[in-house]
């Protein structure tokens, strides 16, 4: 098979939703650039239209298979998939195939390229691994290896070609429009404006409760979900208050609707500090240029403590030291070490400029390694050769 009828031949992505919203989140940016940048057919298998629907509204979730943006989206719920004429097949996060898939890739007389697409992390044996095969157990089929990260020797980050010149598009008047798009003034220039996107287990209550009584205002933007009640609680409001916003001290609250993927890289781009966690609002919130605080996805044996200390070190290089030091220890605060947050905010508060700077150089230099999907798209064409 030549090397263009190769790479416009299907791919499929397998995508199973655990308990949060990255894979979905992952997958679905992962077959939209595959699909527009590549011109490559697209297929997406995943067993959460729910989910992904919260990200892309234009998603049926009650529909077995549809066309979304160009995209074949299939509900892996609904059956066991059984086109098996893809030329690339994409597990995602080890999520698995079905049997009668993998069966049916092993008895095609040339079985289609079989690539494990791995989870994010800055560790120094990911370099290693990226691109290595593994025999299946019992047939004879190749699983590859495919590890993001950030350095040369690894996948690279999932961007857009388009997306820095959107970013650096996004200026004071789109900014406004975006605060009224969702019912609000933009925030004033001297307060400090701030996404909160996390899991349950942080010391949010004790972060607004610092923020209040700081002497400088800040407003902090959360879209419904876990840390919703949590807002509540600290302003003594119950589940179903009527209201959006609340204010005690230094300290704004905006409780927003949950954002499609669009609307949330739009978020981050208006803030100036952005809390994210697992990997994909962490990519995304690292491409936005703006200091970020990131919370791993909790595992056993704390692996997750361990890829953010692998990060860190990474992304403090060249960082002044004071502003390093801040950044590290509000971030293992967060992330559940010992410790008071009220103890590291102010640090990582005047802190913010320098953090600032760093977050536009860094964001930068990253453009210039590999891009993930492209990546992809060379690393399949060369197997296939």
């Amino acid at each position: 098979m030549g090397n263009a009828r190769a790479m416009n031949a299907t791919w499929d992505i397998f995508c199973k939703v655990v308990d949060n919203f990255g894979d979905a989140g992952v997958c679905w940016r992962l077959a939209k650039i595959l699909n527009r940048e590549h011109g490559v057919p697209v297929r997406l298998w995943i067993d959460d239209l729910a989910t992904l629907r919260a990200l892309v509204p234009t998603v049926d979730a009650t529909l077995a298979v549809q066309t979304v943006a160009g995209i074949t989206v299939c509900n892996r719920v609904a059956g066991e998939a059984d086109a098996v004429d893809a030329r690339t097949v994409i597990e995602a996060f080890g999520c698995g195939l079905p049997d009668a898939y993998v069966a049916g890739m092993a008895a095609r007389e040339r079985p289609p390229l079989w690539i494990v697409l791995e989870y994010l992390s800055a560790e120094s044996w990911v370099d290693h691994h990226h691109g290595l095969a593994s025999p299946h157990p019992r047939l004879p089929l190749q699983r590859y290896f495919f590890f993001p990260g950030f350095t040369l020797a690894t996948g690279g980050l999932l961007r857009e070609a388009d997306l820095m010149s959107r970013h650096e598009a996004f200026n004071a008047a789109k900014r406004r429009t975006f605060w009224r798009g969702l019912g609000y003034d933009e925030p004033t220039p001297q307060a400090l404006t701030v996404s909160m996107f996390a899991y349950a287990n942080v010391p949010f209550a004790d972060l607004l409760q610092a923020m209040a009584q700081g002497s400088t205002p800040v407003v902090v933007v959360v879209p419904m979900g876990v840390l919703t009640p949590v807002v509540h609680s600290s302003f003594r409001k119950s589940g179903d208050a009527d209201g959006t916003s609340w204010q005690r001290g230094a300290l704004e609250v905006r409780t927003l609707p949950f954002l499609s993927q669009a609307r949330y890289d739009e978020l981050l781009r208006a803030c100036d500090l952005n809390f994210v966690r697992g990997e994909d609002s962490f990519v995304r919130a690292l491409w936005a240029a703006r200091p970020l605080v990131w919370q791993p996805y909790r595992q056993d044996d704390d692996a997750h403590q361990r890829k953010m200390v692998a990060f860190l070190e990474h992304y403090c290089t060249g960082l002044d030291p004071v502003a390093a030091d801040a950044l590290q220890a509000f971030w293992r605060c967060w992330s559940g070490e010992a410790g008071a947050i009220s103890n590291v905010w102010p640090a990582l508060r005047v802190a913010h400029g320098i953090l600032a700077v760093h977050a536009g150089r860094w964001a930068q230099d990253m453009a210039q390694m590999g891009e993930m999907a492209s990546q992809l798209v060379d690393f399949a064409r060369n197997k296939v050769e």
